[in-house]
């Protein structure tokens, strides 16, 4: 993929469904398509429709929970080192962390300056990094659909400076990686 998207983990929701970023009122979906980053509108159901755009998602950690707070240390230490590996191996242009504290996570450290939202100085094996908002409704820190959305338009911004093809040519390869 060009762009692979991380979240933190699975909400019980999507793990029951099978798909990421399921929950009730989660507008991660809706911003992609209000940022043009897809075509069209797309749901949580066409999360492996993602690879069509160059596109795939993954998890830093595979376990489903109610909150991210109920991952213990050892499972994000685990889940950052299966990234990194995984990261090195798919190549992305652009890894895009769907949070500020799964960043934060995956990086072992808060860096003063570079701990919000948007494109990021740090690369990961060659990728360029963007962090998102988490997009979930419980986000206070972003509460409105528009205050994500700003965040979602400056990634589109990113992605048209990697190359990558904004007339949504297909593409072929995995799109969703739950724990691949």
């Amino acid at each position: 993929p060009k762009i692979l998207f991380v979240g933190i983990n699975p909400g019980l929701r999507s793990e029951a469904v099978g798909h990421h970023f399921a929950g009730q009122g989660n507008p991660f979906w809706r911003l992609l398509h209000a940022a043009h980053l897809v075509p069209e509108p797309f749901t949580y159901a066409d999360d492996r429709r993602l690879v069509e755009f160059g596109m795939a998602m993954t998890n830093l950690c595979p376990r489903a929970t109610r909150s991210a707070s109920d991952l213990g240390r050892d499972e994000l230490e685990d889940g950052r080192r299966v990234l990194d590996r995984k990261i090195r191996r798919l190549r992305p242009e652009l890894v895009v962390f769907v949070g500020i504290t799964l960043y934060r996570a995956f990086l072992g450290r808060s860096r003063l300056g570079t701990a919000g939202p948007g494109l990021k100085p740090d690369r990961i094996h060659g990728a360029r990094v963007f962090v998102l908002p988490n997009p979930s409704g419980l986000n206070a820190s972003f509460p409105g659909f528009a205050d994500k959305l700003r965040w979602f338009k400056r990634l589109g911004a990113a992605v048209a400076r990697t190359g990558h093809d904004r007339r949504f040519v297909r593409r072929s390869g995995p799109a969703v990686l739950f724990n691949g």
